[in-house]
């Protein structure tokens, strides 16, 4: 008898044939998010689930299910599983890593020029039909050729990031929880380690990559913020939390910083309302990795460490011990 299993999000139609290979396979096309009660009655009797950053693996559920051997998250982000209580509840948790770091580089320069350039504000203004003439003046914004990058989270997506710095002339500061080689630092533009608060008086541009924990819990907040040149740019494409969303439309408001480019927000899908009020901000729907090539590697990555964990192999991207 095949292992049961669930996939708690609409994915892939040629990755739910293929899990249907080895699992009893219930899922969920319709897209349904399930509320806590839902996920826990869902997964009764399920060996395994296949899993996104909606679904809140945590002690209370894994006290209510039995039998519940693998979680595959496809993401590579993984704040939305307690590895502390699946390690307790001999429950193997997995990611996607490595899959979508050079797709979602490509969106985080993406985001961070639109914010430079004033992309937004400048197509809103063209749709309103404002466009009655050209001035000097019109939509001035910060260069990114020859400018300094600062990078505050240096793991292979941040290695991407900065790699494509080198067609802009950028110089390159990063801050990180460990330095990397020597080697790793001249491949990434001859990147230079330095500390967050010196990073952010110095860099026009900074972009956020690093994981969400408690730890980096509102890493820039007012009082980061207000060590950025007042032309600086800021991006997030990591996790919403990390910056404190109510300090930054403050700082945006007063033009304490010039822009921000943001992917990811405090509370989504629901977002501070007021970051739709300002001009100088570009919001995107937490899309980094949404190419079709890199979200379908996501999903049959998943896929991957589902089968193996259940099949009794080694996930690949084991992230507890079984």
């Amino acid at each position: 008898m095949k292992p049961a299993i669930l996939v708690a999000r609409a994915v892939f139609p040629q990755v739910l044939e293929r899990l249907h290979q080895y699992f009893e396979v219930e899922s969920n096309q319709d897209d349904h998010i399930f509320t806590p009660a839902e996920l826990a009655s869902r997964l009764q009797g399920k060996q395994g689930a296949l899993t996104t950053a909606s679904a809140r693996i945590n002690e209370d559920l894994l006290q209510q299910v039995s039998g519940l051997k693998m979680v595959a998250n496809m993401a590579v982000g993984y704040d939305n599983i307690d590895l502390a209580a699946c390690h307790a509840h001999g429950v193997m948790a997995s990611n996607t890593p490595d899959v979508l770091n050079e797709t979602t580089a490509d969106f985080g320069w993406a985001l961070m020029m639109a914010a430079a350039r004033r992309i937004t504000e400048a197509e809103h203004w063209l749709r309103e039909g404002k466009w009655t003439k050209w001035r000097y003046d019109y939509f001035l914004g910060p260069d990114l050729h020859g400018a300094t990058l600062g990078i505050i989270g240096m793991g292979r997506i941040g290695q991407a990031i900065a790699r494509r710095s080198m067609g802009f002339n950028m110089k390159v500061l990063y801050h990180n929880r460990s330095r990397l080689s020597p080697e790793q630092e001249l491949a990434a533009n001859h990147a230079v380690y330095t500390g967050k608060e010196e990073l952010l008086r110095q860099a026009d541009h900074v972009i956020l990559v690093l994981p969400y924990s408690a730890a980096s819990h509102h890493a820039i907040g007012a009082a980061e913020l207000g060590m950025m040149k007042r032309t600086a740019t800021l991006t997030n494409l990591a996790r919403g939390g990390i910056v404190d969303d109510v300090a930054l439309i403050a700082a945006l408001k007063v033009k304490q910083i010039a822009s921000a480019g943001l992917d990811v927000f405090e509370n989504e899908p629901k977002f501070h309302p007021e970051f739709l009020t300002l001009d100088n901000v570009v919001l995107t729907p937490h899309i980094a990795s949404a190419s079709e090539k890199t979200r379908l590697a996501m999903a049959q990555c998943a896929a991957d460490n589902l089968i193996a964990g259940l099949t009794g192999d080694m996930p690949p991207n084991l992230l507890t011990l079984k």
